[in-house]
Protein backbone atom coordinates (compact mmCIF):
# COMPACT_ATOMS: atom_id res chain seq x y z
CA UNK A 1 0.00 0.00 0.00
CA UNK A 2 1.43 3.35 -1.06
CA UNK A 3 2.08 5.81 1.74
CA UNK A 4 0.30 9.14 1.69
CA UNK A 5 2.63 11.83 0.42
CA UNK A 6 3.58 14.67 2.76
CA UNK A 7 2.44 18.09 1.50
CA UNK A 8 5.19 20.72 1.59
CA UNK A 9 5.45 24.32 0.42
CA UNK A 10 8.89 25.38 -0.84
CA UNK A 11 9.59 29.12 -1.07
CA UNK A 12 12.79 29.72 -3.02
CA UNK A 13 14.60 32.35 -5.05
CA UNK A 14 17.57 34.71 -4.89
CA UNK A 15 18.75 36.50 -1.80
CA UNK A 16 16.78 39.60 -0.74
CA UNK A 17 13.70 38.63 -2.76
CA UNK A 18 11.39 38.44 0.27
CA UNK A 19 11.18 34.69 0.82
CA UNK A 20 11.14 34.75 4.61
CA UNK A 21 8.30 37.25 4.85
CA UNK A 22 6.18 35.32 2.36
CA UNK A 23 6.86 32.02 4.14
CA UNK A 24 5.67 33.49 7.45
CA UNK A 25 2.48 34.87 5.91
CA UNK A 26 1.77 31.52 4.24
CA UNK A 27 2.40 29.78 7.56
CA UNK A 28 -0.17 32.02 9.23
CA UNK A 29 -2.70 31.35 6.49
CA UNK A 30 -2.20 27.58 6.24
CA UNK A 31 -1.32 26.78 9.87
CA UNK A 32 2.26 26.03 8.94
CA UNK A 33 5.73 25.86 10.44
CA UNK A 34 8.88 27.12 8.73
CA UNK A 35 11.89 24.91 7.99
CA UNK A 36 15.01 26.87 7.03
CA UNK A 37 16.99 25.74 4.00
CA UNK A 38 19.95 28.07 4.43
CA UNK A 39 23.44 26.63 4.72
CA UNK A 40 24.66 29.50 6.91
CA UNK A 41 21.65 30.17 9.12
CA UNK A 42 22.33 26.82 10.76
CA UNK A 43 25.22 28.39 12.70
CA UNK A 44 24.96 30.04 16.10
CA UNK A 45 26.30 33.51 16.78
CA UNK A 46 25.89 34.94 13.27
CA UNK A 47 22.42 36.54 13.34
CA UNK A 48 23.42 39.60 11.30
CA UNK A 49 25.61 38.15 8.55
CA UNK A 50 23.22 35.24 7.98
CA UNK A 51 20.03 37.27 8.55
CA UNK A 52 18.45 34.86 10.98
CA UNK A 53 14.91 36.21 11.51
CA UNK A 54 14.24 37.81 14.88
CA UNK A 55 11.52 36.63 17.25
CA UNK A 56 9.49 39.68 16.24
CA UNK A 57 9.75 38.79 12.56
CA UNK A 58 8.73 35.19 13.24
CA UNK A 59 5.37 36.46 14.55
CA UNK A 60 4.87 33.37 16.67
CA UNK A 61 5.34 31.01 13.71
CA UNK A 62 7.59 28.07 14.73
CA UNK A 63 10.93 28.06 12.89
CA UNK A 64 13.29 25.09 12.62
CA UNK A 65 16.95 24.43 11.75
CA UNK A 66 18.12 27.91 12.73
CA UNK A 67 21.21 28.69 14.84
CA UNK A 68 21.78 25.19 16.22
CA UNK A 69 25.35 24.40 15.12
CA UNK A 70 28.76 25.55 16.42
CA UNK A 71 31.14 27.12 13.91
CA UNK A 72 33.69 24.30 14.01
CA UNK A 73 31.20 21.45 13.59
CA UNK A 74 30.96 19.71 10.20
CA UNK A 75 27.60 19.67 8.46
CA UNK A 76 26.79 18.19 5.06
CA UNK A 77 23.89 18.17 2.64
CA UNK A 78 23.20 14.61 3.80
CA UNK A 79 22.95 15.88 7.37
CA UNK A 80 20.49 18.53 6.27
CA UNK A 81 18.30 16.08 4.35
CA UNK A 82 18.16 13.79 7.39
CA UNK A 83 17.38 16.53 9.91
CA UNK A 84 14.90 18.36 7.71
CA UNK A 85 13.09 15.11 6.97
CA UNK A 86 12.72 14.42 10.68
CA UNK A 87 11.45 17.94 11.35
CA UNK A 88 8.92 17.74 8.51
CA UNK A 89 7.51 14.46 9.81
CA UNK A 90 7.18 15.99 13.29
CA UNK A 91 5.38 19.03 11.86
CA UNK A 92 2.90 16.80 10.05
CA UNK A 93 2.37 14.74 13.21
CA UNK A 94 1.21 17.97 14.84
CA UNK A 95 -1.24 18.49 12.00
CA UNK A 96 0.64 21.47 10.58
CA UNK A 97 1.96 22.25 7.09
CA UNK A 98 5.76 22.28 6.56
CA UNK A 99 7.07 25.32 4.68
CA UNK A 100 10.66 24.99 3.49
CA UNK A 101 12.25 28.37 2.79
CA UNK A 102 15.76 29.35 1.76
CA UNK A 103 18.21 30.10 -0.98
CA UNK A 104 20.50 27.09 -0.69
CA UNK A 105 19.36 25.26 -3.78
CA UNK A 106 21.27 22.07 -3.06
CA UNK A 107 19.53 21.74 0.30
CA UNK A 108 16.01 22.24 -1.06
CA UNK A 109 16.45 20.09 -4.16
CA UNK A 110 18.14 17.23 -2.32
CA UNK A 111 15.43 17.22 0.33
CA UNK A 112 12.37 17.40 -1.90
CA UNK A 113 13.75 15.08 -4.61
CA UNK A 114 14.69 12.54 -1.92
CA UNK A 115 18.34 12.27 -2.90
CA UNK A 116 20.22 9.90 -0.62
CA UNK A 117 23.87 10.59 0.17
CA UNK A 118 24.47 7.67 2.47
CA UNK A 119 26.44 5.65 -0.07
CA UNK A 120 28.72 8.44 -1.28
CA UNK A 121 32.25 7.57 -0.18
CA UNK A 122 34.41 9.83 1.95
CA UNK A 123 38.15 10.08 2.39
CA UNK A 124 39.13 12.50 5.14
CA UNK A 125 42.81 12.40 4.20
CA UNK A 126 42.07 13.23 0.56
CA UNK A 127 39.70 15.99 1.59
CA UNK A 128 42.30 17.52 3.91
CA UNK A 129 44.84 17.40 1.07
CA UNK A 130 42.44 19.18 -1.31
CA UNK A 131 41.55 21.80 1.30
CA UNK A 132 45.24 22.48 1.88
CA UNK A 133 45.80 22.85 -1.87
CA UNK A 134 42.88 25.28 -2.06
CA UNK A 135 44.55 27.45 0.58
CA UNK A 136 48.03 27.25 -0.93
CA UNK A 137 47.32 27.19 -4.68
CA UNK A 138 43.92 28.88 -4.76
CA UNK A 139 40.46 27.47 -5.42
CA UNK A 140 40.64 28.47 -9.09
CA UNK A 141 43.31 25.82 -9.72
CA UNK A 142 41.08 23.15 -8.18
CA UNK A 143 38.07 24.41 -10.14
CA UNK A 144 39.98 23.98 -13.41
CA UNK A 145 40.97 20.48 -12.33
CA UNK A 146 37.31 19.72 -11.61
CA UNK A 147 36.35 21.12 -15.01
CA UNK A 148 38.43 18.42 -16.71
CA UNK A 149 36.74 15.68 -14.65
CA UNK A 150 33.19 16.96 -14.21
CA UNK A 151 32.48 19.96 -16.48
CA UNK A 152 28.77 20.06 -15.61
CA UNK A 153 29.40 20.52 -11.89
CA UNK A 154 32.29 22.92 -12.50
CA UNK A 155 30.07 25.13 -14.66
CA UNK A 156 27.73 25.70 -11.70
CA UNK A 157 30.50 26.67 -9.28
CA UNK A 158 32.78 29.65 -8.80
CA UNK A 159 36.14 29.85 -7.05
CA UNK A 160 34.26 31.04 -3.95
CA UNK A 161 32.53 27.65 -3.62
CA UNK A 162 35.59 26.07 -2.02
CA UNK A 163 33.73 23.46 0.03
CA UNK A 164 31.70 22.22 -2.94
CA UNK A 165 34.72 22.19 -5.27
CA UNK A 166 36.65 20.09 -2.78
CA UNK A 167 33.76 17.66 -2.27
CA UNK A 168 33.18 17.26 -6.01
CA UNK A 169 36.87 16.55 -6.62
CA UNK A 170 36.90 14.11 -3.71
CA UNK A 171 34.01 12.15 -5.23
CA UNK A 172 35.50 12.21 -8.72
CA UNK A 173 38.79 10.87 -7.41
CA UNK A 174 37.17 8.16 -5.30
CA UNK A 175 34.51 6.94 -7.73
CA UNK A 176 35.57 8.04 -11.20
CA UNK A 177 32.03 9.37 -11.64
CA UNK A 178 30.52 12.83 -11.91
CA UNK A 179 28.32 14.41 -9.24
CA UNK A 180 25.29 14.27 -11.55
CA UNK A 181 25.65 10.53 -12.18
CA UNK A 182 26.12 9.84 -8.47
CA UNK A 183 23.06 11.88 -7.54
CA UNK A 184 20.96 10.15 -10.19
CA UNK A 185 22.01 6.77 -8.81
CA UNK A 186 20.99 7.98 -5.35
CA UNK A 187 17.35 8.54 -6.38
CA UNK A 188 16.38 4.99 -5.50
CA UNK A 189 12.91 5.71 -4.14
CA UNK A 190 10.22 8.23 -5.10
CA UNK A 191 10.10 11.38 -3.03
CA UNK A 192 7.73 11.17 -0.04
CA UNK A 193 6.86 14.83 -0.53
CA UNK A 194 4.11 16.47 -2.54
CA UNK A 195 5.87 19.78 -3.02
CA UNK A 196 4.39 23.06 -4.17
CA UNK A 197 7.28 25.24 -5.34
CA UNK A 198 6.98 29.05 -5.16
CA UNK A 199 9.82 31.12 -6.63
CA UNK A 200 10.31 34.84 -6.08
CA UNK A 201 12.28 36.97 -8.49
CA UNK A 202 12.35 40.49 -9.96
CA UNK A 203 11.44 41.49 -13.51
CA UNK A 204 13.81 44.44 -13.11
CA UNK A 205 17.02 42.88 -11.80
CA UNK A 206 18.35 46.30 -10.78
CA UNK A 207 15.64 46.52 -8.10
CA UNK A 208 16.89 43.31 -6.53
CA UNK A 209 20.45 44.63 -6.63
CA UNK A 210 19.32 47.89 -5.00
CA UNK A 211 17.80 45.88 -2.14
CA UNK A 212 21.06 43.99 -1.74
CA UNK A 213 23.15 47.17 -1.76
CA UNK A 214 21.00 48.93 0.82
CA UNK A 215 20.92 45.89 3.04
CA UNK A 216 24.70 45.89 3.42
CA UNK A 217 24.52 49.35 4.97
CA UNK A 218 21.88 48.20 7.44
CA UNK A 219 23.92 45.14 8.39
CA UNK A 220 26.89 47.39 9.15
CA UNK A 221 24.70 49.63 11.30
CA UNK A 222 23.47 46.58 13.20
CA UNK A 223 26.92 45.34 14.18
CA UNK A 224 28.20 43.23 11.29
CA UNK A 225 31.81 44.27 11.91
CA UNK A 226 31.78 42.93 15.47
CA UNK A 227 30.33 39.66 14.24
CA UNK A 228 32.92 39.39 11.46
CA UNK A 229 35.81 40.15 13.82
CA UNK A 230 34.69 37.43 16.27
CA UNK A 231 34.58 34.94 13.42
CA UNK A 232 38.00 35.93 12.08
CA UNK A 233 39.57 35.50 15.53
CA UNK A 234 37.95 32.10 16.06
CA UNK A 235 40.42 29.24 15.41
CA UNK A 236 39.40 26.91 12.62
CA UNK A 237 35.86 27.08 11.19
CA UNK A 238 37.18 27.19 7.61
CA UNK A 239 33.77 26.51 6.06
CA UNK A 240 32.01 29.33 7.88
CA UNK A 241 34.84 31.75 7.15
CA UNK A 242 34.41 31.16 3.41
CA UNK A 243 30.78 32.28 3.39
CA UNK A 244 29.62 35.61 2.05
CA UNK A 245 28.99 38.15 4.78
CA UNK A 246 32.03 38.19 7.05
CA UNK A 247 35.08 37.17 5.02
CA UNK A 248 34.97 40.39 2.98
CA UNK A 249 35.97 42.35 6.09
CA UNK A 250 38.93 40.20 7.12
CA UNK A 251 41.36 42.17 4.88
CA UNK A 252 39.97 45.38 6.37
CA UNK A 253 40.78 44.18 9.89
CA UNK A 254 44.32 43.37 8.73
CA UNK A 255 44.74 46.88 7.31
CA UNK A 256 44.80 45.65 3.71
CA UNK A 257 41.78 47.64 2.49
CA UNK A 258 39.33 50.30 3.63
CA UNK A 259 35.95 49.64 5.19
CA UNK A 260 34.18 50.98 2.11
CA UNK A 261 36.22 48.69 -0.16
CA UNK A 262 35.25 45.73 2.00
CA UNK A 263 31.58 46.75 1.92
CA UNK A 264 31.77 47.04 -1.88
CA UNK A 265 33.16 43.51 -2.06
CA UNK A 266 30.23 42.29 0.01
CA UNK A 267 27.73 44.04 -2.26
CA UNK A 268 29.37 42.62 -5.38
CA UNK A 269 29.71 39.14 -3.92
CA UNK A 270 26.07 39.07 -2.87
CA UNK A 271 24.89 40.24 -6.29
CA UNK A 272 26.93 37.51 -7.96
CA UNK A 273 25.52 34.99 -5.53
CA UNK A 274 21.97 36.06 -6.37
CA UNK A 275 22.73 35.36 -10.04
CA UNK A 276 23.96 31.86 -9.19
CA UNK A 277 20.87 31.19 -7.11
CA UNK A 278 18.62 32.14 -10.03
CA UNK A 279 20.61 29.89 -12.35
CA UNK A 280 20.23 26.98 -9.93
CA UNK A 281 16.50 27.36 -9.33
CA UNK A 282 15.69 27.92 -13.01
CA UNK A 283 16.39 24.21 -13.48
CA UNK A 284 13.42 23.32 -11.28
CA UNK A 285 10.59 23.08 -13.78
CA UNK A 286 7.92 22.78 -11.08
CA UNK A 287 8.54 26.26 -9.66
CA UNK A 288 5.76 28.84 -9.99
CA UNK A 289 7.73 32.04 -10.54
CA UNK A 290 6.31 35.36 -9.36
CA UNK A 291 7.95 38.68 -10.22
CA UNK A 292 8.00 40.44 -6.90
CA UNK A 293 8.20 43.96 -8.33
CA UNK A 294 4.97 43.49 -10.30
CA UNK A 295 2.66 42.53 -7.43
CA UNK A 296 1.72 44.14 -4.13
CA UNK A 297 2.25 42.29 -0.85
CA UNK A 298 -1.44 41.41 -0.63
CA UNK A 299 -1.63 40.23 -4.23
CA UNK A 300 1.50 38.14 -3.71
CA UNK A 301 -0.14 36.37 -0.77
CA UNK A 302 -3.36 35.92 -2.73
CA UNK A 303 -1.63 34.45 -5.79
CA UNK A 304 0.65 32.11 -3.85
CA UNK A 305 -2.21 30.97 -1.61
CA UNK A 306 -4.26 30.05 -4.67
CA UNK A 307 -1.35 28.09 -6.12
CA UNK A 308 -0.79 26.22 -2.85
CA UNK A 309 -4.49 25.47 -2.36
CA UNK A 310 -4.80 24.06 -5.87
CA UNK A 311 -1.61 21.97 -5.90
CA UNK A 312 -1.91 20.59 -2.37
CA UNK A 313 -5.74 20.45 -2.25
CA UNK A 314 -5.83 22.58 0.88
CA UNK A 315 -8.62 24.98 1.78
CA UNK A 316 -8.04 28.29 3.54
CA UNK A 317 -9.93 31.32 4.77
CA UNK A 318 -9.71 34.00 2.08
CA UNK A 319 -10.42 36.74 4.61
CA UNK A 320 -6.98 37.94 5.56
CA UNK A 321 -6.54 38.41 9.33
CA UNK A 322 -4.06 40.88 10.75
CA UNK A 323 -0.86 39.02 9.95
CA UNK A 324 1.29 40.75 12.51
CA UNK A 325 4.23 40.46 10.12
CA UNK A 326 6.38 43.58 10.54
CA UNK A 327 6.47 45.68 7.42
CA UNK A 328 9.73 44.84 5.70
CA UNK A 329 12.32 47.57 5.88
CA UNK A 330 16.05 47.73 5.52
CA UNK A 331 16.22 49.05 9.07
CA UNK A 332 15.47 45.57 10.34
CA UNK A 333 18.45 43.65 11.69
CA UNK A 334 17.40 40.43 10.03
CA UNK A 335 16.57 41.90 6.64
CA UNK A 336 16.29 38.59 4.89
CA UNK A 337 19.58 37.28 3.56
CA UNK A 338 19.97 33.74 2.28
CA UNK A 339 23.23 32.40 1.00
CA UNK A 340 24.97 29.17 0.06
CA UNK A 341 28.34 27.79 0.68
Amino acid sequence: MQKEMIPVIAVVGPTASGKTELAIRLAQRFDGEVVSADSMQIYRGLPISTAQPSQEEMCGVPHHLLAFLDWDKPFSVADYVTLAGQVIREIRARGHLPIVVGGTGLYVSSLLHNISFSEEPRDNALRAELEQRAQQEGALILLEELRSLDPETAARLSRRDVKRIVRALELCRLTGKTMASLREESRREPSPYQACWIGLTYADRSLLYDRINRRVGVMLENGLLDEARRLMEFPGAATVKQAIGCKEFFPCFRGECSLEEAADRLRQGTRRYAKRQLTWFRREEAIHWIERDRVSDDLLLQETSSIVAKELSIRYNEEEPDSGVPEKSFGNQAAEREREV
